[in-house]
């Protein structure tokens, strides 16, 4: 079952995010993200498994500096599962949850950095080809991705630029780990 989450989640959803990603950097981002203010406030949906959390799915607002104007739009991050509860599809619901209520909340698009193999499987396809640029150059071409939304408008190019949480704290792009 998929709901949007509660502020009784709060712990759970800490919880996913630590064993999905491994130490404390991903929780720290849900918090920051959720303290952040914007046109959308945070949108976090949960999946349980017989009436407990087992994934965690948010959407945060962040801005497309397109040509015409600044646009606000939607980006996926994080999502995460338990790991005894992945390669279950809770992960595509999940997405599939974000996706539909990113419509619904207007956003014109919704953005991601992510596996292309798993996200393109779930509608979203490379950003680059279709007029977007990645906010920073540590994001490999593949895994900067979007999906349309019914509210977009085919003006609507350019670059996407994160909510500062993201910056903050490091969470943008991959690290050379050579450097």
């Amino acid at each position: 079952m998929i709901r949007e989450e509660t502020p009784e989640d709060a712990t759970a959803v800490q919880q996913i995010h630590a064993s999905a990603f491994g130490g404390d950097l991903v929780p720290r981002l849900v918090t920051a993200l959720r303290q952040h203010p914007a046109r959308w406030q945070p949108r976090g949906y949960v999946a349980t498994v017989d009436g407990e959390p087992a994934g965690h799915v948010l959407l945060t607002a962040s801005r497309l500096d397109a040509p015409k104007r600044l646009v606000d739009v939607l980006v996926l991050s994080p999502l995460g599962v338990l790991p005894q509860h992945q390669r279950k599809g809770i992960g595509t619901q999940l997405v599939g949850r974000a996706i539909e209520e990113a419509d619904h909340a207007g956003a014109p698009l919704l953005f991601l950095e992510g596996d292309p193999a798993y996200y393109r499987e779930r509608g979203f396809e490379p950003g680059g080809p279709l007029g977007f640029r990645k906010p920073s150059l540590r994001i490999p071409d593949a895994a900067f991705q979007v999906v349309k939304l019914s509210a977009y408008e085919d003006w609507m190019t350019g670059t996407l630029v994160y909510a500062e949480p993201f910056w903050a704290l490091d969470c943008v792009g991959l690290r050379d780990p050579q450097a």
